[in-house]
């Protein structure tokens, strides 16, 4: 019984490492792997983990900015992200959904789901397309991270 526990909090760890802005699957995969789990296992949960975010930042992230920024505490955080974001999205942009696909394939630090989703919404990128967009880069993220970590971990 402890052994199932155990595992399946492995696999809590890597979902919500992955759900997490900044590190998502980049810092998630690699994780998990280092848990001793198989570079597919992990690669799968990270895409599940920071893909969970994506729908509530692609639906809701307008409008709970325009609330906040009814708010001088709130104002400036809100100018700020959008600010950084923007300056990242030219070709996003430029491209659209092939640009935010990109924007998310390439396995960096702030170029993942959540700026890419942040920018999307921003964009006005139809939540169809700009899900599509962000679940294939994402994977394909995902593959580049696995084959990282199954070289780095030797599997």
């Amino acid at each position: 019984m402890t052994n199932i526990i155990n595992f399946l909090s492995d696999e809590i760890m890597v979902l919500l490492i992955a759900a997490m802005p900044v590190v998502e699957l980049r810092g998630a995969i690699p994780f998990g792997v280092s848990l001793g789990m198989h570079p597919l296992h992990a690669m799968v949960l990270g895409i599940l983990g920071s893909m969970l975010p994506v729908p509530f930042l692609l639906l809701f992230l307008k409008p709970v900015f325009r609330e906040m920024r009814k708010h001088r505490l709130f104002k400036k955080f809100v100018e700020w992200v959008t600010h950084r974001t923007m300056k990242k999205a030219k070709n996003i942009k430029k491209y659209s959904a092939l640009g935010l696909l990109i924007f998310v394939a390439v396995p960096l630090p702030t170029t993942g789901v959540w700026t890419g989703s942040i920018a999307a919404a921003l964009l006005d990128i139809r939540f169809r397309t700009a899900f599509l967009a962000i679940f294939a880069g994402n994977s394909i993220a995902a593959l580049i991270m696995m084959a990282l970590s199954h070289a780095a971990f030797g599997f």
